[in-house]
């Protein structure tokens, strides 16, 4: 029995919003990666909807984090800010 090889994985354009959801928390220290996905992908449908607040989707994504929301907020916030998105 022989084994493909994966395919491959298409990234997102640098501008996209998922991108830049997905760039916002890629630094945030997470217990597991699939913490870190969860919270890109919560950013990611805040930027989408603007439904509540930043804070509330980062809380609401339940990601296990060794830092508290507070610092992810300021982390996420800074580097939105830093792509040009308007955070009000």
């Amino acid at each position: 029995m022989t084994t493909k090889a994966p395919s491959a994985v298409a990234e997102f354009p640098v501008e996209s919003l998922e991108k830049v959801a997905y760039d916002s928390v890629a630094t945030i220290p997470t217990q597991e990666p699939n913490d870190r996905n969860r919270l890109g992908f919560c950013v990611w449908a805040w930027l989408r909807d603007r439904k509540g607040t930043l804070e509330q989707a980062i809380q609401n994504s339940g990601s296990r984090t060794h830092i508290s929301y507070s610092e992810v907020l300021s982390i996420v916030s800074k580097r939105l800010q830093e792509r040009g998105i308007n955070l009000q």
